[in-house]
């Protein structure tokens, strides 16, 4: 069996973008079945959606940078062996617009939080949700630092879920963390 990262590299970058984007938008759709048939009345979702913007600051943005710090800390800290994912997310966000990036970080931390804390947390709790969270992340299992660093960034913003109950802290701290590094792996080689 060929490891990601060989299949990814068979990919034209159109092939990549489409990808990404249709797995993206699986996660969306999956998340709005799983809701009619999980919960008793759509509305309850209603409540994880509150417009804080102290809450989203305090837990969203703030706690977002500090992964990314975590990560920089990481990555300066460990061989680049240890965090290398085989070139997966240089290739994705090494020849985006800012604004591509941007659009792209909001649709995977969308789509991954309603599905992940919206859904599976508020349903199957918080330890079930973060561990999916983090092993549908396959191609950082075979990295122990990128598996360590993901499992981290789960459990820490499925925590923050636990405190807030609000699905636009998490959004945003996953945006945060999503757009940063890609910033950061499109413009600091």
């Amino acid at each position: 069996m060929k490891k990601q990262s060989d299949l990814i590299k068979q990919l034209s970058d159109k092939e990549l973008n489409t990808h990404l984007y249709v797995t993206q938008l699986l996660l969306l759709v999956l998340s709005v079945l799983l809701s009619f048939f999980l919960f008793d009345d759509l509305s309850e979702w209603g409540h994880y959606f509150a417009w804080d913007i102290q809450a989203i600051c305090y837990y969203g943005i703030i706690p977002g940078f500090i992964i990314v710090a975590v990560d920089i800390v990481f990555m300066l800290v460990f061989p680049s062996r240890f965090y290398d994912d085989g070139g997966i997310n240089k290739r994705i966000f090494s020849n985006r617009s800012v604004g591509n990036i941007a659009l792209l970080a909001m649709l995977v931390a969308v789509a991954e939080e309603l599905l992940f804390r919206g859904v599976i947390q508020t349903i199957f709790g918080y330890v079930v949700a973060s561990a999916l969270f983090a092993v549908v992340h396959i191609r950082y299992l075979k990295k122990v630092v990128l598996f360590i660093l993901i499992l981290f960034v789960s459990f820490y913003i499925g925590y923050l879920f636990e405190l807030t109950e609000n699905l636009l802290v998490t959004i945003t701290a996953h945006f945060v963390i999503d757009f940063t590094m890609g910033i950061l792996i499109r413009f600091y080689k």
